[in-house]
């Protein structure tokens, strides 16, 4: 029993890591795309800022598959609840996944300025939906989802589409796009010179410090939200369902484990310092710093969603004792046994090849070679 709750917590804090890869990464190429009208003001220039994340955007996409694998397998309850009852918004996500390929591949296929204009956008819309989404999902999750299960688990979604994008869950989302935009601008100042690299580095700072002041604003909204309880479970370390425990919303239950354990406010602090640093280092013409500063950031924001839900993954807000949690979403020993044994060989091999990717192709961008250059991007 003790080893099934080991690998439990060991896979929630995986999961972690799997959406951090995701925002950092997925994110930064996201950033680029959103800000692509916004700091490049010519053709070539939003070509260079392209072939910044060129050899890498698809790559960096292993962590969209991996997270969303790593629920559909460690996760199945979760996976089936979301990916169903959210199903309209998990279109969005998909066709905005489908079409920036798409714009990728062929933006610079055709020079025409028509074509170009379209293509950039896809790359706008295609960038800001799915982080916005990203950060309202957590949002929602902070808030609740409205769902219950029948007597044989089936699920039913019991909101609507419009709900799921209410203020606190828009506030999240734009959270998200901020951090997004600050790290696909610190990745342009990383891989451009001139003018591209300080309009990159004015954006960013400026959406670092967006972020600042929406991150305490929803820090301020979570401390005056109903949070949920476990009153009532069986032990942990043994398998259940969402039939089987008693779920309360009570006022301020979302801060409860900071307050019983104030250590864990560095995790916040650890967000608002990342944004803060990071914005100040760009305006000091640190980029590389400041990039870093980004993942600290993320760090800290999605660290404290988990701190203020667990051991809540996706709790219920119509019938709240039927929550998702760690304890009663998860897959069996076995499939985690095997899912562990996986990721210890995959993980720190997908880290590996990525940052020996970023390392062989480090250095600016040369947009003199992309001019004449009709293969990129």
């Amino acid at each position: 029993m003790e080893l099934y709750l080991g690998l439990k917590i060991l896979w929630w804090l995986l999961l972690g890591v799997l959406l951090l890869g995701l925002a950092v990464m997925v994110g930064m190429d996201m950033g680029v795309g959103a800000l692509l009208r916004v700091i490049g003001k010519t053709d070539l220039e939003r070509r260079t800022m392209l072939n910044a994340i060129g050899p890498h955007w698809d790559g960096n996409q292993v962590w969209f598959i991996l997270g969303g694998g790593a629920i559909f397998a460690a996760f199945p309850l979760i996976y089936a609840t979301a990916f169903s009852g959210l199903y309209v918004v998990m279109l969005l996500l998909l066709w905005s996944m489908i079409m920036r390929p798409l714009a990728f591949e062929y933006r610079s296929k055709i020079p025409t300025a028509r074509w170009r204009n379209i293509a950039d956008w896809v790359f706008l819309i295609s960038g800001a939906l799915p982080m916005i989404i990203y950060g309202a999902a957590m949002g929602n999750m902070l808030q609740g989802v409205p769902f219950h299960f029948d007597w044989d688990l089936r699920s039913y979604y019991t909101g609507s589409f419009i709900s799921l994008f209410n203020p606190f869950a828009i506030l999240a989302g734009v959270l998200s796009l901020m951090l997004a935009a600050f790290m696909g601008a610190a990745m342009t100042a990383i891989k451009t010179e001139g003018a591209l690299a300080a309009r990159a580095r004015s954006v960013g700072s400026l959406a670092a410090f967006i972020a600042v002041a929406l991150f305490a604003m929803g820090g301020a909204w979570v401390a005056s939200m109903h949070g949920f309880v476990l009153t009532h479970s069986v032990d942990p370390a043994l398998a259940q369902t969402p039939l089987t425990q008693t779920v309360e919303r009570v006022s301020g239950a979302l801060l409860a484990h900071y307050r019983a354990l104030p250590i864990l406010w560095i995790v916040p602090a650890l967000g608002f310092i990342g944004m803060v640093l990071g914005g100040l280092l760009l305006r000091v013409n640190k980029p590389a710093i400041a990039w870093w500063m980004g993942v600290f950031a993320w760090m800290g924001v999605l660290g404290a969603t988990a701190i203020s839900l667990f051991p809540f993954l996706m709790p219920s807000s119509s019938v709240p004792s039927q929550s998702l949690t760690i304890w009663n979403s998860i897959s069996s020993q076995h499939t985690l046994l095997w899912m562990t044994g996986f990721s210890v060989v995959f993980v720190p091999l997908i880290l590996w090849y990525t940052s020996w990717a970023f390392y062989v192709m480090r250095g600016k961008v040369d947009a003199g070679k992309i001019e004449k250059d009709p293969h990129a991007y």
